[in-house]
């Protein structure tokens, strides 16, 4: 089973407009609203592939309880563990004429004391039937260091791959821990550890514990870096949509293999490319097109030159 983690999540608004114009006023049919944040996009994706999944989140105030309503009527299993700070909101604005998004994103609020220990109490109740843990999307402004480690330890203790997808210094954190994947986009990856060369950046992670990094290029496909090879995959030609979701849909596809026995970075790799290209498709987070296959015969993936090779030329 896939168990995925959000410990930020989000009351997902979408709405499509024609053309988006700064400082004007703009009319869109009814929008969709869903129950969001990365970890349940990734239980979303991998539900409707067929896995075996429980999403474990938080959820409270009013927007908590469409939230809740929402992710009932999706069939997706999982857990809800209630904290007294609302629910937050992420609202997401489609440029039709552009094919891309500009996305609103509230911060969110830090649980309690008491409510990050029922929130590990759930992950542990679920952690014994575990083939992977899956811990993504940003942590609450204030939530205590100690936190992520802890989360990433618990599954490191039932001895199960733990894939982390989030941002800043969480993610060095994640590495320090001892997470085996990390899911950084290039922006993320450079903000985190200073360096411009995705690749340089990803193996500093590796550096700090991490096994395999994903780095997310858009439209020029995505990095799969250990500490002994560096893999590169990517379509003939981009895809034009909304690519909110599209790094959910990659770490879905991460997951899924991992909880099949799967270790082979190029393999993973194509998989995740293919299915982020299939979310790209899609007009909202948590769906990939039925057409993911025939992506992934189309995923080119070249082998680049390793640290080991850089250091011998």
């Amino acid at each position: 089973m896939i168990v995925t983690v959000t410990p930020n999540p989000a009351l997902d608004l979408t709405w499509q407009v024609a053309a988006l114009a700064i400082g004007q006023t703009h009319r869109a049919d009814a929008g969709a609203v869903r129950a969001g944040g990365k970890g349940l996009n990734v239980a979303r994706v991998a539900h409707a592939e067929g896995a075996d999944v429980l999403a474990i989140t938080t959820v409270g105030g009013n927007t908590g309880e469409e939230f809740a309503a929402e992710l009932r009527a999706s069939g997706a299993p999982h857990v809800l563990v209630p904290v007294q700070a609302p629910t937050r909101r992420s609202a997401a604005l489609v440029d039709l004429h552009l094919g891309d998004t500009t996305i609103v994103n509230e911060r969110g609020l830090n649980p309690t004391d008491e409510e990050w220990a029922s929130l590990h109490r759930a992950v542990d109740g679920a952690l014994p039937t575990a083939s992977v843990l899956v811990i993504s999307g940003s942590l609450p402004p204030g939530a205590p260091e100690a936190e992520l480690a802890a989360l990433i330890e618990g599954g490191r203790r039932a001895r199960v791959p733990v894939i982390v997808d989030t941002s800043g210094p969480a993610m060095l954190q994640a590495a320090d821990a001892g997470a085996t994947v990390l899911k950084p986009n290039a922006v993320e990856l450079a903000e985190a550890t200073g360096r411009t060369d995705p690749a340089d950046g990803a193996r500093e992670l590796i550096d700090r514990g991490a096994e395999l990094v994903l780095v997310s290029l858009g439209a020029d496909g995505m990095l799969a870096v250990t500490a002994s090879g560096l893999h590169r995959a990517r379509l003939p030609e981009p895809l034009i949509g909304n690519p909110t979701g599209a790094g959910d849909a990659a770490v879905a596809a991460c997951a899924v293999l991992l909880a099949a026995g799967v270790r082979e970075p190029a393999e993973i790799l194509r998989r995740a490319t293919a299915w982020s290209a299939a979310a790209v498709l899609m007009p909202l987070a948590g769906e990939i097109d039925a057409g993911w296959a025939e992506l992934e015969q189309r995923v080119e993936i070249s082998v680049l030159p390793g640290r080991r090779e850089e250091e011998q030329a």
